[in-house]
């Protein structure tokens, strides 16, 4: 009886070990997918930045603003900067957004 309990206790905790690298694949994939969905900052235009959520028109003219005064986003936590845009949204978006090269200045 001891040994059936120590199988079943051991089974029960190699069982999650098991499960999480098999789902290893899924989650690399699911964060590949999410990447390629990013809005960029420094190219996006007000149509999408408006996808992001918690962006509405106006708000979105006030990041195309910024990065048009400011000579682009620099880092994600800029976003901070805009006028609207608190610790609370930031949070929500900074996975779905990311910082390529600022424009370059003609």
């Amino acid at each position: 009886m001891r040994v059936v309990m120590a199988v079943l206790v051991i089974c029960g905790l190699v069982q999650p070990v098991v499960t999480a690298v098999q789902d290893r694949p899924d989650r690399e994939a699911s964060a590949a997918a999410r990447d390629a969905n990013k809005v960029e900052l420094n190219t996006a235009d007000q149509a999408g930045l408006e996808t992001l959520p918690g962006i509405g028109p106006r708000t979105a003219e006030l990041i195309i603003e910024y990065r048009a005064e400011n000579g682009g986003f620099k880092k994600v936590e800029e976003l901070m900067n805009v006028r609207g845009i608190g610790e609370r949204t930031f949070l929500r978006l900074r996975e779905l957004v990311e910082i390529g090269d600022p424009p370059s200045q003609q």
